[in-house]
């Protein structure tokens, strides 16, 4: 039986990975910081077959000991601190644990298995926010990077630190360039889950409106359970690489509070949303749209749900969860 690793099993990603991989017959153990985190019961809840492990990507020797433990076929990274306005806020933890923390993980397992650099295949989760100001649409893996937010700073140390693991040690160290890839699974802090919580709540007449900031970024958004699929594609290929993972198509937030609101019949919400200019970005990355030409045709991979599929999937799960909230209320 296949064995793998997954750093951030706690995110949406991580559990839609762990997901996938125990339905192919993998033992799956998940990284997790902290013995008592807020999350564990969720992942035991979500995916209960997940082997879970305590180890921290900022620290070398417990990533080394999940190693030991694991004894994985594959690692996927996808451990980040990953809400974007945080990384303005706390540059230096996002730097530590989002870039330096991929550099330790390959480090980790340079130091594990010294004498066959392929014994374990490593994917890491890189961004489209590391195209940040474009420079080319749409943006391809061989796009100029220009990132915007210490985040995506971060995640371009991380995705070059794999290239040169890669390169210089023989490594199977694969990136994908995810776009952005939502779900019910999504933390609320994002602006996505944000405006479709929100959406559910206003219908149900538990909450009056919602605060936003620039209706007119436009990003190319894809379910992030097709997302899981690409990565694991990619560590059964014979040789690494890095791969733009997208829809290839873009839309604005003002698209996606079209869709939400349609959902639940709302078709005047124009009132319903205000602008706050505490949610802009101090560098904001406006047009984000990938080109994922190269996955499809190399790994066979394509996106399978279309954003008013995805938007619709997700405001029906946020109406049925408030629901259950509004009875546990009485």
């Amino acid at each position: 039986m296949p064995r793998a690793l997954i750093s951030g099993i706690t995110g949406q990603d991580g559990l839609y990975l762990a997901e996938l991989l125990l339905a192919k017959g993998y033992v799956v153990y998940g990284l997790m910081r902290g013995q008592n985190n807020p999350k564990r019961e969720l992942v035991e809840q979500t995916v209960p077959g997940v082997h879970l492990v305590t180890g921290d990507l900022t620290d070398i020797s417990s990533i080394l000991r999940a190693l030991e433990a694991s004894q994985p076929d594959e690692f996927y990274n996808l451990g980040a601190i990953s809400f974007v306005a945080y990384s303005w806020e706390n540059a230096r933890i996002t730097s530590d644990v989002t870039g330096l923390g991929v550099l330790n993980a390959l480090e980790a397992l340079r130091l594990f298995s010294p004498t066959d650099p392929k014994r374990v295949r490593f994917y890491q989760a890189s961004s489209s926010e590391m195209f940040g100001k474009v420079q080319t649409v749409p943006q391809t893996e061989e796009t100029l990077l220009w990132p915007r937010s210490p985040y995506g700073v971060a995640k371009v140390y991380g995705h070059y630190m794999t290239i040169n693991y890669r390169e210089s040690y023989g490594m199977h160290a694969s990136s994908g360039i995810l776009f952005n890839h939502e779900s019910p699974r999504r933390g609320p802090e994002f602006v996505t889950r944000k405006i479709t919580q929100a959406v559910a709540r206003i219908s149900l007449g538990m909450q009056d409106g919602i605060m936003l900031g620039n209706l007119e970024a436009r990003r190319d958004w894809g379910f992030a359970g097709d997302y899981v699929e690409a990565m694991w594609r990619m560590l059964q290929m014979d040789e690494a690489d890095d791969y733009v993972i997208s829809t290839n198509e873009t839309h604005s937030i003002r698209e996606f509070l079209e869709l939400a609101f349609s959902e639940v019949g709302i078709d005047d919400w124009s009132h319903l949303v205000s602008f706050d200019p505490s949610f802009t970005r101090p560098a904001e990355v406006d047009l984000l749209i990938g080109d994922s030409t190269k996955a499809q045709s190399r790994l066979g991979w394509a996106p399978t749900v279309d954003f008013p599929t995805l938007v619709s999937l997700m405001v029906k799960h946020d109406v049925e969860e408030q629901e259950r909230l509004l009875v546990r209320a009485g």
